[in-house]
């Protein structure tokens, strides 16, 4: 492998967001405002040379920094180790003890996805509060950040890639379906069938949801849906703007937010041994 690049004052304004999650990996380049250069990498840092390629569509050559959300732990010293050997950059992993841009309202911090939290800052720098979003991933999770700005939780569903594949392992007769491409006018076969009942059944349930969410939040609450079938599912729906780069989006967001809050705290810790070094009696 080649040594890492050299480090410049130019690197350190981007910074390199990575999504892990259990099916793939979504990864982005964040220029402080806004996330570009995305792609996907469908089983993440199994596939070394795929996400190897997908560091450099997203410009990690050039990046200062990198952060992680991830819902795989295992994944994440692989993570480190990549972009240390090929790029010279440190990983930083997010997590309950991050600094965020918004308050946490839950009991326990530590048992909150970082997925989620991406979700839930990116709604929130995007729309204000109330707002909650609906993530359509191996699971459906609804995250909310209520008036006040603070991230409240929000539920838990099975999703899409759950749904159909438990109906094909736990049946004899019913098969694994592929839920790409345009959805069938009818359920003329088993496959159609359960395609259909797949995105209608996820339609209802995130209208049932969102209606929970808004009974606690009030009914001007916005919602945003993100994730791999979150356009499939919710095609031709109003009422919930679709927003594919979204966690990615808040990563950036807390990624930023992050580093601003600790240089000011070692600036203030600067100041305090300035202010020592002036109460020391001169001889």
């Amino acid at each position: 492998m080649p040594n890492p690049p050299a480090r410049s004052r130019r690197r350190a304004a981007a910074c390199i967001v990575i999504d892990v999650g259990n099916t793939s990996t979504s990864i982005g380049r964040w220029d402080g405002r806004r996330v570009t250069r995305l792609s996907a990498v469908r089983g993440g840092i199994a596939h070394p040379a795929e996400a190897a390629a997908a560091l450099d569509r997203a410009g990690a050559a050039t990046a200062g920094a990198a952060i992680l959300a991830s819902v795989v732990p295992a994944a994440n010293d692989a993570w480190a180790w990549l972009l240390r050997r090929l790029y010279g950059i440190r990983l930083e992993v997010l997590t309950h003890e991050t600094p965020l841009p918004i308050a946490v309202d839950y009991p326990h911090p530590e048992q909150i996805g970082a997925d989620r939290l991406c979700d839930a800052v990116g709604a929130f720098a995007r729309h204000g509060a109330p707002v909650a979003v609906a993530d359509f991933g191996t699971a459906l999770t609804f995250d909310v950040v209520d008036a006040r700005g603070a991230y409240i939780g929000g539920l838990i569903a099975p999703g899409l890639p759950l749904m159909t594949g438990y109906l094909h392992e736990k049946t004899a007769k019913l098969p694994a379906v592929d839920l790409a491409g345009p959805s069938p006018a009818w359920g003329d076969s088993t496959e159609n069938a359960m395609r259909l009942g797949a995105r209608y059944g996820h339609r209802g349930m995130v209208r049932e949801i969102l209606g929970f969410i808004r009974g606690r939040t009030g009914p001007e609450t916005f919602c945003c849906a993100t994730g791999g079938y979150a356009a499939w599912a919710l095609e031709g729906v109003g009422g919930c703007a679709i927003e594919p780069d979204l966690t990615l989006y808040g990563l950036g967001v807390i990624w930023s937010h992050a580093r601003a809050v600790r240089r000011r705290g070692r600036a203030a810790a600067r100041g305090r041994r300035a202010c020592d070094l002036d109460r020391v009696p001169l001889e």
